[in-house]
């Protein structure tokens, strides 16, 4: 098993920053997909990214390419998703969630079987 738990979120305005983390704990974390996803109000999960298990390699959604980065620190068994110039569009609860697909599925949350809880981050104007 592997146990994820999210952090970071919170409230920011309009064009401000926010870094989320993702801990993992459990498995042998570093041979791990890391990836990002975020569910908005009535609306469903959607993919924002992921990250290769050795971090060379990483993937957007296109709406989010150049604002949003992901990084991992496998020392320390923890992802990062940095959000740049937010808008109020991106609130939502953002999750962390791992898996060992690396492929034209990774976008879909069935590639992952192993979530976090959340974390909520709120834009404001």
């Amino acid at each position: 098993q592997v146990q994820l738990v999210e952090s970071g979120g919170g409230l920011v305005q309009t064009g401000g920053s926010l870094r989320l983390s993702c801990a993992a704990s459990g498995r042998t974390f570093s041979s791990y997909v890391m990836g990002w996803f975020r569910q908005a109000p009535g609306k469903e999960r959607e993919f924002v990214g992921t990250i290769s298990w050795s971090g060379g390699s990483t993937y957007y959604a296109d709406s989010l390419k150049g604002r949003f980065t992901i990084s991992r620190d496998k020392a320390k068994n923890t992802a990062y998703l940095q959000m740049n110039s937010l808008k109020l569009e991106n609130t939502a609860v953002y999750y962390c969630a791992t898996g060992t697909t690396w492929g034209a599925s990774m976008t879909q949350k069935t590639a992952f079987p192993y979530w976090g809880k959340g974390t909520q981050v709120t834009v404001s104007s």
